[in-house]
């Protein structure tokens, strides 16, 4: 079984949302998703009865985004984020030029999305949640998703299943190559045996989960040392620029690219990348 680890770059960010998501003051990692108009479901609506989503982006963004404004939920990967229909799975979809990256890169059922998004931590002070001062930013790996399925999502959308109806990518008509993901029911890579569940979110913040380097900015990363593309390794893509990269005494550092949202990395060049994944989602489920 040949493997892909995709690092997948999702949540609010510069662009959409303009703000991190937080990280709650108990370690809880919510990714918010980014605003959108045509998307059917809000941010009032998202995990009732646990956090005041509809609240809280409001007091992150100052009111820049709403309670009452669309949330493009996806990746959705909590079970709990919203009311669903008997069979609903983690799923996530892709369009435009990252799913022809994702096409052209050999993505298939089986391979593996490790998702990760801007975050930063939050305390709530006053009824008010808000940022810590002096609190660093950092990319941070919040959820995960082994593909079962690929569903290309057609014109008529006649192929949407019955508990996915609400899914953003069933509601769009302006995409191409609009694709969607759906995981596996429990996770399954080559020597590490069957693990927790094929799709969900990382429930609390640990340094492990944390790609910004210390003392750096979000985007320069510290990676295990076998990251480093040498030995005539291809590198994950969107960085075969080796300038991109240093080799530390433990650690390899890479300033991560700007460009994309899918950056591909063959765990059949770098057969560590699997234990390496396995052991992150394990311990912090």
């Amino acid at each position: 079984m040949r493997v892909k680890i995709i690092l997948s770059r999702k949540g609010f960010d510069s662009s959409y949302g303009g703000a991190p998501s937080p990280i709650l003051p108990d370690g809880t990692l919510l990714s918010l998703p980014i605003p959108s108009s045509t998307c059917p479901i809000t941010y009032d609506e998202l995990f009732p009865g646990r956090w005041p989503i509809g609240s809280m982006v409001e007091d992150l963004t100052r009111g820049r985004v709403r309670g009452g404004d669309g949330a493009h939920l996806d990746p959705d990967l909590r079970k709990s984020a919203y009311r669903r229909r008997p069979g609903w799975r983690p799923i996530f979809g892709q369009d435009g030029t990252a799913q022809a990256h994702l096409r052209n890169s050999g993505v298939d059922v089986g391979d593996l999305f490790l998702f990760f998004g801007w975050f930063r931590r939050t305390e709530l002070a006053e009824a008010e949640y808000r940022f810590v001062r002096g609190a660093p930013d950092l990319h941070v790996i919040f959820g995960w998703l082994q593909i079962d399925r690929i569903v290309a999502v057609d014109p008529g959308q006649t192929n949407v299943p019955a508990w996915a109806e609400y899914h953003p990518h069933f509601h769009t008509d302006s995409g191409t190559d609009n694709t969607v993901y759906v995981a596996r029911e429990d996770l399954l890579l080559p020597g590490t045996g069957r693990g927790p569940a094929g799709g969900g979110a990382l429930q609390r913040y640990q340094e492990d989960l944390r790609l910004t380097a210390p003392g750096r900015s979000r985007s320069w990363w510290r990676l295990p040392k076998w990251f480093f593309p040498g030995d005539g390794r291809p590198p994950m893509t969107y960085h075969g620029n080796r300038e991109r990269w240093t080799l530390g005494q433990d650690h390899a550092y890479v300033r991560s690219a700007s460009r994309g949202q899918e950056f591909v990395l063959d765990a059949e060049q770098y057969p560590e990348a699997l234990t390496w994944a396995y052991q992150l989602i394990s311990a912090a489920t």
